[in-house]
């Protein structure tokens, strides 16, 4: 460290400098002394110059007198010559004498700044060491902040690079759910452009089916099902020889791919709205197995190139039915007709149509009870899991910390716990 107090030269007096202050002051000082020194010696080799050159006119004004009094006086002034003589010497010594004190004090002058410049060279010197280790301070605290600089920098870049990971992967998980959310959306299309290609096709059969039937029985009445009425497509309402009508059949025209069991109890609820006696379904997709046409849980399933036979027969059936409902007309008691309800196909359909909703209610719960005991199980498995991380954890800091990690008695009971499950398992 730089002391900040330093002795002034001329006063004595100590003068506090500050770090910035220092260098400019010394070289100043310095300055002023080297002046001081110069001045000083060139005043000394003036007065050096000028004693000399006063000797010289002493010598010369001696040599002169010596001369004029030997010339002009005679013997009898010799005493006189020999007494101006002396005091000439006299005077001439006396200059010297002060010209010898002057340059006795000028040497002691000369000595004293010096003194004085060594001891500014060496307060320069103590001030350019105390400088250096200024200068090596501050390069030591540069070095320090840099690195600390460096440190913090790799730091930002760090949590930067972190932060530009977390961006990154948010775009991406964005991008992913913008092309998750495009093929939905392109599936959807496919699938509506599909829907809307087999909705066509399925028309075309449907109307297809329709003139069929309307070629094949015209005297009986074929009916357009309007779309969102009760579902089916065409109902066909069997009308006898003496005109009486003898019955419904509901049909359903379906031209997919693949065949879907869910058709089946739809168009069940269908034929009971339109209170029709039979239900069929005309379709390319047949359950598995069925090469011609079948009864399927209530319901006639028929290919397409089998549909007119099937008519045939169902409507056959029901006038049948028709005839011997007529025969018996006017000689049924009300037991007979609650026997003919009972026996007859809407008490069936309304029969079929309860069991149906329980049967679809205990499936419900069934496949409600199958996920509530899956969703048990997999939060027993979590819990457990969460468990055994935490007493891990807590052994781990209890391994590193010894006897100052604190005792949670809880968490002991379920370390014994877990490691005693799989000894009894």
């Amino acid at each position: 460290m730089i002391d900040p107090h330093i002795l002034c030269t001329n006063c004595g007096s100590e003068i506090k400098l500050t770090e910035s202050l220092a260098a400019p002051l010394v070289a100043a000082a310095r300055h002023h002394f080297e002046q001081q020194l110069a001045a000083k010696e060139i005043e000394f080799d003036r007065r050096e110059a000028q004693i000399r050159q006063a000797q010289g006119q002493i010598a010369r004004a001696r040599v002169e007198i010596d001369e004029q009094v030997a010339a002009r006086l005679g013997p009898e002034q010799a005493k006189i010559a020999e007494v101006e003589a002396s005091r000439a010497r006299e005077v001439v010594a006396l200059e010297l004498g002060e010209r010898d004190r002057e340059i006795v004090d000028l040497r002691q002058l000369l000595a004293i700044n010096a003194d004085k410049l060594a001891v500014a060279q060496s307060a320069h010197a103590e001030t350019l060491r105390k400088q250096r280790e200024l200068d090596d301070a501050k390069r030591e605290l540069e070095l320090t902040v840099e690195k600390r600089v460096q440190q913090e920098l790799a730091v930002v870049h760090e949590r930067a690079k972190i932060e530009a990971e977390d961006d990154l992967r948010c775009k991406v998980s964005e991008k992913e759910a913008q092309i998750a959310s495009m093929q939905r959306r392109i599936e959807d299309l496919r699938r509506k452009a599909e829907q809307g290609s087999q909705q066509l096709q399925g028309e075309a059969q449907e109307i297809e089916l329709e003139a069929l039937l309307r070629t094949r029985f015209p005297t009986d009445l074929i009916e357009e099902v309007p779309k969102g009425v009760f579902g089916g497509d065409i109902v066909q309402r069997v009308v006898g020889p003496g005109g009486q009508m003898c019955g419904t059949i509901l049909w359903e025209s379906k031209k997919t791919r693949s065949w879907s069991d869910g058709w089946l109890p739809k168009l069940r609820d269908d034929q009971r709205a339109a209170r029709a006696d039979v239900a069929a379904i005309v379709s390319t997709a047949v359950p598995e197995g069925l090469d011609t046409f079948d009864l399927v849980g209530n319901v006639w399933v028929v290919k397409p190139r089998f549909a007119a036979p099937v008519a045939i027969a169902l409507r056959q059936a029901l006038l049948d039915v028709a005839t011997v409902r007529t025969c018996q007309e006017g000689q049924q008691t009300k037991m007979e007709l609650i026997y003919a309800y009972l026996t007859g196909s809407r008490f069936r359909h309304r029969i079929e149509a309860i069991v149906e909703r329980f049967s679809d209610m205990q499936t419900d719960l069934d496949r409600e009870r199958k996920a509530m005991t899956r969703l048990w199980a997999k939060r027993e498995e979590q819990l457990s899991t969460v468990l055994e991380t935490t007493v891990g954890l807590y052994g781990d800091l209890q391994g590193i910390a010894g006897r100052a990690m604190p005792e949670i008695e809880s968490l002991d009971v379920l370390a014994i716990s877990t490691s005693s499950e799989p000894s009894s398992a």
